[in-house]
């Protein structure tokens, strides 16, 4: 049974409402600039930008981006133009575009990791998010993010040089995430991002030679949905802090999935290369998707599909605290908050979501939604992806020309 109400898009993660749960991921969004002719940046929930350094990095030789079955990989090496010229010339047109800002960091040393985080410290950027996991650089990266001990040292490092909410990016590439995850939650993280892409490689069989200049890169799109959903699952119910589903999301109903598993936002990668409006296209599919089935609010699907009493299930009102930044509103718990909860809070849902009012100046407290959490009718059909397929098709042997 569907509702009149357009839902309540809105989630209140780390002090700060954003606009949407959906957001595009880094890496695959740049610095917005290539995607303000089709959009209007100030729609989107946030934009995690392109993996920032302390200094200029080139990034990897040779060819970059490879077409897998149901993806690509790719071995950019995290090129990007540096900190300062962030600072100066990306963050201030940014900020004219009225968009909200999550910065994901980078570094070869822990050093570099803190000078990124120190020179942001006060610029206004909503957030940053530690990069320990991307596969395809040879130092720094995934080094810190597969032992407990090299995340929580890098963790804890950053944490230490800035006030920031920090959401820190966890590799797939590991025996056991869940202890990792534990690991930076202890460390001072106030947000998990879970996954990061999956190391894997292609071969030219007529060359016999890798594909990929770098010979190794990180396999990202709808083939690693189920393993990236698992570990969203995992993650949420083990820890007391936010986590944000990134794997494979084409679709509005991809990204309920990930809502469904226990993340609080999602963020849209591979799919921006087919769409360059994916991230507003799946947050409508979503609106869609509650709007039909009873869904009032953006908590009434976080962790609707684990068990009740569980971590991260849906109905445990402040299971895994109202995370927020160091000195914000908002705690990671009862006990050994950073900042006390503050005076006249709003309802807080499961993952540290706070509900705000309902779209059309309903109240988040007023009329009913459907409190089993299921869906009264099949879900719909899966568009055909032929045509997505093709488009990816297209731009990566673009991008291989380039």
């Amino acid at each position: 049974m569907g509702s009149d109400l357009a839902p309540d898009m809105r989630v209140e993660l780390f002090g700060r409402t954003f606009k949407t749960p959906v957001w595009p991921a880094s890496g695959c969004f740049g610095y917005g600039r290539e995607f303000a002719g089709v959009l209007d940046l100030a729609d989107l929930g946030a934009i995690c930008v392109k993996g920032t350094s302390s200094e200029p990095w080139a990034g990897n030789p040779g060819t970059r981006v490879v077409e897998t079955p149901g993806g690509m990989l790719n071995a950019i090496g995290l090129q990007n133009p540096g900190v300062d010229h962030f600072l100066t010339v990306d963050w201030p047109w940014l900020q004219e575009q009225g968009a909200t800002v999550i910065v994901n960091i980078v570094g070869r040393t822990v050093e570099e990791y803190v000078d990124v985080a120190r020179r942001l410290e006060g610029s206004g950027v909503a957030a940053l998010e530690l990069n320990i996991s991307c596969p395809n650089v040879k130092e720094g990266g995934m080094a810190f993010g597969t032992t407990c001990r090299g995340a929580a040292e890098v963790t804890a490092a950053v944490r230490r040089a800035t006030t920031l909410p920090l959401i820190v990016k966890l590799s797939p590439n590991v025996t056991d995430i869940v202890e990792i995850a534990r690991a930076v939650e202890g460390a001072g993280a106030d947000g998990l991002s879970v996954i990061n892409t999956l190391l894997g490689m292609s071969i030219d069989i007529r060359r016999r030679r890798p594909h990929l200049g770098n010979v190794f890169g990180g396999l990202s799109g709808p083939a690693v949905k189920p393993i990236a959903l698992r570990m969203v699952w995992q993650v949420a119910g083990a820890v007391q802090i936010p986590v944000i589903g990134i794997g494979g999301i084409m679709t509005g109903e991809d990204a309920v999935e990930f809502l469904m598993a226990g993340a609080s936002a999602v963020q849209v990668g591979t799919a921006c290369f087919v769409n360059p409006r994916a991230p507003l296209t799946v947050a409508e599919e979503m609106a869609r998707f509650m709007a039909d089935h009873g869904y009032r609010r953006v908590a009434d699907l976080i962790g609707a599909a684990r068990p009740k009493g569980e971590a991260g299930a849906r109905g445990n009102a402040g299971a895994r605290g109202n995370a927020g930044a160091r000195g914000n509103a908002g705690a990671r718990g009862n006990a050994g908050a950073r900042g006390g909860a503050g005076p006249g809070a709003g309802a807080t849902g499961p993952g540290g979501v706070t509900n705000g009012p309902a779209v059309g100046g309903a109240s988040a407290g007023s009329g009913s939604h459907r409190g089993s959490g299921h869906p009264s009718a099949a879900p719909a059909a899966r568009r055909p992806s032929g045509e997505a397929a093709e488009s990816l098709r297209q731009f990566l042997k673009d991008a291989d020309r380039a």
